[in-house]
């Protein structure tokens, strides 16, 4: 009689397992992702411009002044939706915002640029995706805000928007201003 109920208890278990996980998600923003970065230095790169695969960029040629480090791909739908926003109020950030051109071929990438317009002030393109993964990036769009000594402050998953940058972005940039005075 007991093992006629197994099945019955293992499926009654699968369930709260599953109600559990759904009750826990409610109260988590799932586009603030803890990182493992948060507090910490951003991982030394060294990648191609878009623009120029010659030229090199590296964390160090960032460091002295904060970014925003946006993960992007032409491929990518949802950076479609983020882009119009970042072309209107990228500046409004007061600091430099640094494509990351995620897992692209460079051709897709500028033509698609080339439609879209570019908010960027520089670009580096990771087309294998490796500096990506030392970052912790799960996928396009995502961003970074590093502070000027290469630490990084906050990371963000999905579009950005307006609410974003006005509740997120700015008080954390002008938070980073006043501690560099």
């Amino acid at each position: 009689m007991n093992a006629r109920l197994l099945p019955l208890a293992g499926f009654v278990l699968v369930l709260a397992l599953l109600g559990f996980g759904v009750w826990w998600s409610q109260y988590k923003n799932p586009q603030e992702v803890p990182s493992p970065l948060i507090g910490k230095p951003a991982p030394a790169f060294s990648l191609p411009t878009l623009d120029d695969p010659e030229r090199r960029i590296t964390n160090q040629d960032l460091a002295g002044a904060p970014y925003l480090l946006n993960v992007f791909a032409s491929w990518c739908f949802a950076c479609r939706e983020e882009h119009p926003i970042l072309s209107g109020l990228g500046k409004q950030l007061g600091i430099r915002l640094v494509g990351f051109n995620y897992k692209d071929e460079p051709a897709d990438a500028k033509r698609w640029l080339a439609q879209y317009g570019n908010p960027y002030d520089l670009i580096v393109a990771d087309l294998p995706g490796d500096v990506a993964i030392d970052f912790g990036v799960t996928g396009a769009p995502e961003s970074f805000l590093v502070d000027a000594n290469g630490i990084v402050v906050y990371k963000y998953i999905s579009p950005i928007t307006p609410d974003v940058i006005a509740t997120q972005l700015l008080p954390r940039i002008a938070k980073m201003k006043e501690t560099t005075r």
